[in-house]
């Protein structure tokens, strides 16, 4: 491949895979289309210094704009664009639609024309739903049970069909919860380190048993370029860790780390409806391709305190901004 597209190129995972396709493919042209909405942020990628980056503002559910940011041809799509958190969902589903339907659909036609040779979809594990127990395999049913989940599960099954109904050169990484640094802090890693480093309460949902697989966002990253150039069209891969934890052991971590008081600085609130209780994944097929994790979570937690503590400037402007009207209707009945 000499050239990719990457729709989502400035948010949190886009942007780091866009960094990791610069850095280790020196001869692929990278062009990012993005819609610059209150998750995409144009700093994620104002280091880069390349002549192989273009960036393109435009919407992926314009038929003209995916054909423009595309122009005579590149080679594959990876489509990381997407509205992502569950707490928005629930709060604005027709959002969610429209992007991660309306969205997807826009770019399989464009393959469908022939535009591009390979398409990667970067879905969730959430299309799942909670699993009591054990990994959940790339051929377990999709069972969404949040907006967010059933709209992601619902792009999903338009790529699928895709690939059996019109033979598109298609695959879907499925993704378990992701941190690391540049994460909007709307998500609990960094709203709960960055509250920490205001002297602001940390809401934790319900008795914060709730179960995640952390996996650290340059490891996914990784796994999706692994799956974009060593995957077989039409099949789903998995990517995740395979070791849950609790939110309320992530909690205690994530204060301990700031140099806060649980028992001071967390509060115990109202539980999100619909909240599924564990998600873990079975990863052994995306193993088969050459990926395995890299990062130990710990570690991985240290390195993403200290790099919110060192990088106020890029998250102190988004807390001040957009995110108070959000912060206000989600938390403040709550706490």
């Amino acid at each position: 491949m000499k050239s990719i597209l990457v729709t989502g190129g400035l948010g949190f995972i886009g942007s780091h895979f866009v960094r990791s396709i610069l850095r280790d493919q020196p001869d692929v042209r990278v062009a990012v289309l993005d819609s610059y909405t209150y998750a995409a942020n144009p700093k994620n990628l104002a280091d880069v210094r390349s002549d192989r980056l273009n960036i393109v503002r435009g919407d992926i559910c314009n038929a003209g704009d995916v054909r423009a940011a595309i122009g005579p041809g590149v080679d594959a799509i990876v489509n990381f664009a997407a509205e992502t958190h569950v707490d928005r969902a629930i709060l604005d589903p027709e959002a969610f639609l429209r992007t991660n339907l309306l969205g997807t659909h826009a770019l399989l036609e464009a393959v469908r024309d022939g535009l591009t040779n390979r398409f990667v979809h970067v879905s969730t594990d959430e299309v799942y739903g909670e699993i009591e127990a054990g990994m959940t395999p790339e051929s377990a049913p999709l069972a969404p049970r949040s907006p967010y989940a059933a709209s992601k599960a619902g792009a999903d099954l338009l790529v699928l069909a895709a690939f059996t109904t019109y033979g598109l050169p298609v695959l879907i990484t499925r993704g378990s919860n992701t941190y690391g640094p540049n994460q909007y802090p709307e998500k609990v890693i960094p709203l709960f380190i960055t509250n920490l480093f205001e002297g602001v309460p940390l809401p934790l949902y319900g008795d914060g048993l709730h179960q995640r697989d952390w996996i650290h966002v340059e490891d996914h990253a990784r796994g999706v370029a692994a799956v974009l150039e060593r995957g077989t069209p039409g099949e789903v891969y998995n990517i995740g860790c395979g070791s849950p934890r609790t939110n309320l052991e992530l909690t205690r971590s994530i204060v301990e780390l700031c140099g806060g008081e649980f028992e001071r600085d967390v509060r115990h609130v109202k539980d999100r409806p619909g909240h599924d209780r564990r998600y873990c994944v079975d990863a052994s097929r995306i193993r088969q391709l050459g990926w395995e994790p890299t990062h130990n979570f710990e570690a991985g937690l240290r390195a993403t305190v200290d790099w919110y503590r060192d990088n106020s400037t890029w998250w102190k402007p988004i807390k001040s901004g957009e995110f108070k009207e959000y912060y206000r209707v989600q938390y403040a009945g709550r706490l």
